[in-house]
This record gives structure tokens, sequence and C-alpha cells, in this order.
């Protein structure tokens, strides 16, 4: 679950670097991508590598038009406004998402069997490295995608500073939309692979999201070490705590550690006064 959060908190912080605002609406993303997974596997027949695939991409397609339809005609308007704006398209988003797949919670099969791996005294489901190791591998595409890409070294200038790479030729409006493709994009992909673990349900992206939040602010809002520092000592956390105290506490843990680095550090562990990169 730390994992999901770490995936969670980076399209948080991938947002905020490029707007300034926080987007309430990315657990939807992920809500969305397990979701589609059930659909394209399901009712459409196809296999768990392309339905991953093109689930993940029509998600993407989501965040675009999301930025394009909602954000991009009111990029003037006050920070708060679009806070407000990104929570009623969550809302929407979830409420469309009810009638489209109903409440029930809906099953996806896990990638590699369910049969327990044992490592010594330790059982793992298969599922469980799955996660782990496609979260790897997408924070690592992401540090190669910032440092090796010139959509991504133009995004870094933007979140740095938005007038002086304007003035470089950057446009400042594309690299947002690209913002909100790839934090649509990771939000999907930590939907889909966690879908096998936990089921999916119309509203499993409530939760979650507000968890990667925790996740990004307790490393740092805009850092993208910090995210991932963050989901996974949050999840570590809350293991911990429903293990060593109950399970019935592990949200209030998550909040309450928030609350506790909020009074003792705004700024994050990895955080500093003014965030200014992607870490």
């Amino acid at each position: 679950m730390g994992s999901i959060y770490a995936l969670v908190a980076l399209g948080f912080g991938i947002i905020h670097n490029a707007t300034g605002i926080i987007n309430f609406a990315q657990g939807e993303f992920l809500m969305l991508g397990g979701m589609l997974m059930v659909t394209l596997v399901g009712a459409a027949g196809l296999p768990l590598w392309a339905a991953f695939a093109l689930a993940a991409a029509l998600v993407v397609l989501i965040g675009l038009l999301f930025e394009r339809v909602l954000i991009r005609p009111v990029r003037q308007a006050s920070v708060i406004t679009l806070i407000v704006i990104t929570i009623g398209a969550s809302i929407t988003i979830r409420s469309l998402a009810e009638q489209l797949w109903g409440t029930d919670a809906l099953p996806v099969p896990a990638f590699s069997g369910e049969e327990a791996l044992r490592f010594g005294g330790c059982s793992v489901m298969p599922q469980s490295l799955w996660v782990m190791g496609v979260t790897a591998v997408a924070v690592l595409g992401l540090t190669l995608f910032y440092s090796r890409t010139l959509i991504g070294k133009a995004m870094r200038a933007c979140a740095i500073n938005r007038v002086a790479a304007q003035l470089m030729g950057i446009s400042v409006p594309q690299m947002v939309a690209w913002s909100f493709a790839l934090a649509a994009g990771l939000g999907a992909i930590g939907g889909i692979v966690v879908a096998p673990i936990t089921m999916t349900q119309f509203d499993v992206g409530v939760m979650l999201g507000l968890k990667g939040f925790c996740g990004a602010i307790i490393g740092g809002l805009g850092n993208s070490a910090g995210a991932v520092v963050g989901g996974l000592a949050l999840g570590v956390l809350e293991a911990l705590g429903g293990g060593l105290i109950s399970s019935g506490y592990k949200d209030i843990i998550a909040f309450a550690i928030l609350l506790l680095v909020l009074l003792v550090r705004p700024s994050g562990v990895l955080g500093s006064a003014a965030v200014d990169s992607q870490g």
C-alpha cells in the first residue's frame, strides 16, 4: 500500500509543481484505471497486458481532457477556485463511475496467479511483488523522463520559474497538459496493479487519494523523492500501527502522522520552505 500511496503522491506533486494547485481528483484517476481494467479484461476479453496498456492510455486521455476542459479555460483564476473545481470534478467522476459500474466491488485477475510465495517464514502474494516492481519502474522512468528528455526538462523549468521558462520559449499551457497526463497515467497504473489485491469500486479513489496526499505532504509536496519516501513511510507506519494496535486505527494513524508533520515540519521531511523543483 505504501507503493500505491507513493504513486498517488507523485501525481499530486507533479500537478502542484505545474499549476500550484492540489488536484483532489487524483484519486479518481486511480479508480478509473482499475474500473477500466475490469471492463477491458471482463467485457472486452483482452489479455491482461493489453488491458493494462489500454486502460492506462485511456486514463491519460481523460487527464488531458480534464486539463483542457476544466483547468485551462480558468487558469487565471485563484488557486482556491481551481482547487474547488478539482473537488467538483472528483465528485462528478465518482458519480458517473457509480452509474456505469454500479456500487459492488469488482475483481481483477492477479497478474501471476494467487498462490503465495514463501521467503523464509514469510508468505508474500505475487501481486504484491507486482505492485512494488511496477512502482519502482514508474519512479525510475519518471526520474529518467525529467533528467533525459526535453519535455521533462521543460516541465522542471516551469516548476522552478514559470515566467523565465516562458521567456525562454517554453509553452507553459502545454507543460501543464503534460503534467495532468503524467499524473493521470501514474494514478491509473496504481489503480490497475492494486485492483487484484483490494478489488476496485467506484469510491476506492477517495481514501487512496487522501492517503497519497498525506504521503505527498509528509515527504514534501512537489519533491519526487519526498513523495516516494512519504508514501512508503506512511504504508509501513500504517501496517505497524494496524498490527501492534488495531487495524481499525489505520486511517487515524495516517492522518495523525500528517498533523504531526504539519506541526513539526510543514514543508515535509524532504521538502524546503519553498519547493522549487521536481526533486
